[in-house]
């Protein structure tokens, strides 16, 4: 999990989330208020997470006839994705 570049403390699973959901929002550390935002390689690791795993299913592991399943299973993917993004996401400080 990623820790502040100025004081080491570590940001929560919850606050990297919130950043990733509000469209990388920066993230401020509760403890020294240094400002964080997400690098550019994160921003392709997060699309990679939610989005790649949703077209490698339909277009290549979709066994089922109904598209609403289809759909239903690679909505469930992209939310894997997301949950574990957090944890691969890099921050760096915002100078």
């Amino acid at each position: 999990m990623q820790k502040c570049e100025n004081c080491n403390s570590p940001f929560s699973w919850s606050k990297i989330s919130k950043s990733l959901l509000w469209l990388y929002k920066p993230i401020e550390c509760d403890n020294c208020g240094t400002i964080h935002k997400i690098t550019i390689f994160s921003r392709c690791i997060v699309g990679a997470l939610t989005i790649l795993p949703i077209f490698i299913f339909f277009y290549f592991l979709s066994p089922f006839n109904n598209d609403y399943i289809n759909i239903g299973i690679g909505a469930l993917i992209s939310i894997v994705g997301g949950l574990f993004a957090p944890y691969v996401v890099q921050y760096k400080e915002e100078l």
